[in-house]
């Protein structure tokens, strides 16, 4: 699924050389991406909580998919910001119910979510390559190559046969031959369980640290490949620094679960976030061969706290774990995509060296925010 996510990113430098788009119109698209999920993938999250719906996940992939490969038809600016709008929805509807599902099956460890995050980490990593090879390809085909991972994606996500529900014998789909309660034979009522404490002002405090680390890591996903072309690279080189901060963010994320259990997850956030500025002041200030060291470690910092952030927030809502996921995988990581155009029109105003100047600032506060942060039980 996330493959999808990446993506758009890696399609940036082909419409600005190809279709003659600029920055501010370039990230235009990387927001209507953005903006659709963040308008309604907390929507998702809250349907996730009140019924199962085992048939959303394929159908999401679907969307993810067909819409990247619609961007392929060049109908004009409009009807490509449809076509990514449209892969934006299948993200937003794909991430509350399946990292509800993660939570619910694996329990409480750190390690069923930080697997979950690394496969989106892959598909991350993947997202340039599969963009770059498939477009290879001359014509509409390449463009479709790009929705094959969807496909297998449907066909692995596709709910089971025990997933339906089947109906009994007798009416209204009620088993007659199971037993029917009886007054004298049931056992007296077990007492209640204390219904869980949310605390919505650490909650509101770990949205505030999404939305910086969001902004920081697609601003950085968005323009790293454009930055790496006018210091004198290619278009594969671009590519190269493209999935270079993709691949870290898969190292980070197995790193997170590890770094959990010994500093425990507040603790691995804050300092993750303390690491990140330099390595990003590392891309814009050290030579070319370096921006791709540099790439790596900074996407591994901001990806630590990731699947850290998501279980933090199911903890303290934990009677709303479909909601708190749809917020801290979809809300807050999408309004980083509202800022694109900001940064766009600032490096069409100025250089984009200095547009992007600020990511490095950024993350000292998600620091300073994170450190507040309560541990939970």
């Amino acid at each position: 699924m996330d493959v999808y996510q990446g993506s758009v990113a890696a399609l940036v430098p082909f419409l600005v050389a190809e279709r003659g788009y600029g920055y501010a119109a370039a990230s235009g698209v990387v927001l209507a991406a953005s903006l659709l999920s963040s308008v309604v993938q907390p929507l998702f999250g809250v349907l996730a909580d009140r019924r199962p719906m085992p048939w959303l996940i394929p159908l999401a992939t679907a969307a993810a998919g067909l819409g990247v490969a619609l961007v392929g038809l060049d109908a004009g600016y409009w009807a490509t910001v449809a076509a990514v709008a449209l892969s934006g929805l299948g993200v937003a509807a794909y991430h509350p119910a399946a990292a509800r599902l993660v939570r619910t099956v694996g329990g409480s460890g750190h390690g069923p979510m930080g697997w979950f995050a690394l496969g989106g980490n892959i598909g991350f990593a993947c997202a340039p390559l599969l963009v770059v090879g498939a477009l290879s390809v001359p014509g509409p085909a390449g463009w479709w190559l790009l929705a094959l991972p969807a496909a297998l994606g449907v066909f692995l996500g596709r709910p089971p046969r025990s997933a339906r529900p089947a109906a009994g014998p007798g009416s209204g789909g009620r088993d007659e031959s199971a037993p029917t309660p009886s007054s004298s034979a049931s056992p007296s009522p077990s007492p209640a369980p204390a219904p869980a404490l949310e605390d919505r002002r650490a909650f509101l405090r770990l949205s505030l640290v999404v939305i910086v680390r969001s902004v920081v890591f697609i601003g950085l996903s968005t323009f790293i490949a454009l930055y790496v072309r006018e210091r004198g690279g290619s278009e594969t080189a671009g590519a190269v620094a493209l999935f270079a901060l993709f691949a870290g963010s898969a190292g980070g994320t197995l790193l997170g679960g590890r770094l959990a259990t010994r500093w425990g997850r507040v603790t691995t956030v804050h300092r993750a976030y303390a690491a990140a500025g330099p390595a990003i002041a590392g891309i814009l200030f050290l030579p070319l061969p370096l921006v791709y060291v540099c790439a790596a470690l900074a996407a591994a910092a901001l990806y630590v706290p990731f699947s850290l952030q998501v279980t933090l927030g199911q903890d303290y809502l934990p009677t709303r774990m479909g909601t708190a996921s749809g917020v801290t995988l979809g809300l807050t990581v999408s309004v980083g995509g509202l800022t694109g155009p900001l940064i766009g029109a600032a490096a069409e105003a100025s250089s984009l060296h200095t547009a992007l100047l600020a990511l490095a600032v950024l993350p000292l506060a998600a620091w300073a925010l994170a450190r507040r942060l309560p541990e939970p039980a």
